[in-house]
């Protein structure tokens, strides 16, 4: 083989190394606005279609962040090029998540109240009943690029209405068209009608069907205006509701009228009557007060408060402990097999936490596990560990300071490599044993620097919600409660089942929640930036 020829460079790479640099700056300028201006022109599409699906805010979100792009990197400066895909990123997925949650905090955002006013009225409104006998049949006939809806006489395949030529395209707002009447001799038709489409290509328009409101020229009132029933059939109906002047809506059927309730989110009548569904309002710190006034809420919220607070606090301390002791007996030169020691023992950080936690259920369990197998055995006791709050609380501490131990034990190997030996020498001639270093050596040398990872481990576990969600389940219940809540639930797995779960969906007081937590969390990590900064 000769390696001349294997060098040697293609005839399409020879042919572009022949262009001259001059000519490429000039390609690339060329280039470079009819690229921008397509993606400008992409960018624009898309939110006119954000827009045009009614997401006004989103579309002005979205246009903000796009004309944020262009124009940095087309005029601003070099450094903020590299700047705006982080700070973009945090506004979209940090600031903006936060902001919305805490709007959502000030409202009756719930399962009972997930629209808004205009969408409730919209579907009240909606409401009816057919009229029977004004329903007809129908079929879709084309007419060159367009289509034909013919209304046949009841009980029959005889024409009796036929529609003028239509394009049949889905629209945001109902599209009324005037029939014809079949034996109208200046009925418009260029042709015979065609023969009606099969019911396949039938489906493929039932959206753009679903929008027309057919009026009948020779019928006055409610059966004038027919409306589509289904793939077969328009027909009249007779509204449920009427609105009136003032944006009350009256019941036809007995004349009572419905004003909206600004504070409760409903249409109301003087009777207290409300109509379902409900519509979000702003309701200020009514959520709020609920955490610090209701009685009823107050109990559980503050019972489960302080339990995080002390669930935390406790699994640092025992955390922290347990892998400091470990970790200054790993250290010590003279023990024989530390290696494996150290392997065993740092196994409970390896292995995935929730594989742990399935595990512990299983060795905690009542009538079957081999906890309660052991202790049966050796003292004739098996304790209600899912049952008894207490045991419950116990049994979360036990299996979260097993997970954590680890990560701590690990700090504290590595901060006591950085401790001088030469301390430890002048502690041994003045005659000082192995607690007084630990308290007048180690300890101060460790826990300084180790604090604000303490800081964050609390507030880890001030949010730990997989390990309640796994393990009980924030069971057993209070009882008597307004709200479903549970006895080993911390803040955030009793939000979830605010949320999500056992109490009617009621978003925004789980919003307020969650905007307490961030709180507190905030907090803690302005402490630990503080105590970073000292130390």
């Amino acid at each position: 083989m000769n390696p001349t020829s294997a060098a040697s460079p293609s005839p399409l790479a020879a042919a572009y190394g022949t262009l001259p640099p001059s000519l490429w700056s000039r390609l690339a300028q060329a280039l470079r606005w009819p690229v921008v201006a397509a993606l400008m022109l992409g960018t624009l599409y898309l939110v006119f279609s954000i827009y045009a699906a009614g997401q006004t805010a989103w579309a002005a979100g979205a246009l903000a962040l796009f004309g944020g792009a262009f124009y940095i990197y087309l005029r601003a400066g070099f450094a903020w090029r590299y700047l705006f895909p982080g700070v973009a990123g945090m506004a979209v997925f940090i600031a903006f998540p936060l902001v919305y949650t805490a709007q959502i905090g000030f409202t009756n955002y719930s399962s009972a109240h997930l629209l808004s006013q205009a969408r409730v009225r919209a579907y009240l409104l909606d409401q009816h009943e057919v009229i029977e006998s004004g329903v007809m049949g129908f079929s879709l006939h084309a007419d060159g690029p367009e289509f034909r809806v013919v209304l046949n006489a009841p009980g029959t395949a005889q024409p009796r209405y036929v529609s003028p030529p239509l394009a049949l395209r889905k629209t945001r707002e109902p599209l009324k068209v005037t029939m014809l009447a079949a034996q109208d001799e200046h009925l418009p038709l260029q042709s015979p009608l065609q023969a009606a489409l099969p019911l396949r290509e039938l489906v493929e328009h039932r959206e753009a069907l679903a929008q027309l409101q057919l009026l009948l020229p020779d019928r006055s009132g409610p059966e004038a205006q027919l409306r589509y029933l289904g793939l077969r059939e328009y027909g009249p109906v007779a509204p449920h509701y009427v609105e009136q002047a003032d944006g009350s809506l009256l019941r036809v059927a007995d004349g009572v009228r419905y004003a909206p309730d600004g504070k409760l989110g409903y249409y109301r009548n003087e009777a207290g009557e409300i109509l379902q569904p409900g519509y979000k309002v702003l309701v200020g710190l009514q959520n709020y007060s609920r955490m610090l006034f209701d009685a009823e809420f107050r109990g559980p919220f503050v019972s489960i408060f302080v339990w995080t607070v002390l669930f935390s606090l406790a699994t640092v301390a025992g955390a922290t402990f347990i892998g400091m002791f470990l970790a200054v007996l790993l250290n010590w030169e003279d023990l024989k097999g530390r290696t494996a020691y150290r392997t065993l023992l740092f196994l409970p950080y390896a292995v995935p936490g929730f594989i742990s936690i399935l595990v512990f259920k299983g060795l905690f369990n009542q009538n079957f596990g081999e906890i309660n197998a052991i202790l049966d055995a050796l003292f004739g006791v098996k304790p209600a560990w899912f049952a008894d709050p207490l045991l419950a609380k116990l049994m979360l501490l036990i299996v979260n300071i097993w997970l954590g131990y680890p990560y701590i034990m690990i700090l504290c190997s590595g901060l006591l490599k950085a401790i001088p030996s030469d301390l430890y020498e002048a502690s041994a001639i003045v005659g000082a044993g192995p607690w007084t270093n630990f308290w007048r050596i180690t300890a101060p040398l460790i826990i300084k620097p180790l604090s604000p990872l303490l800081i964050s481990a609390f507030a880890f576990n001030f949010n730990n919600f997989v390990l309640i969600a796994l393990l009980t389940d924030g069971r057993p219940d209070f009882l008597s409660t307004k709200l479903p809540a549970g006895q080993t639930d911390i803040l955030v797995s009793y939000t979830y089942r605010i949320a999500f779960r056992d109490s009617g969906s009621d978003f925004g007081l789980a919003a307020a929640i969650s905007t307490l937590i961030f709180v507190l969390v905030a907090a803690m990590s302005l402490l630990n930036l503080r105590l970073m900064r000292k130390s």
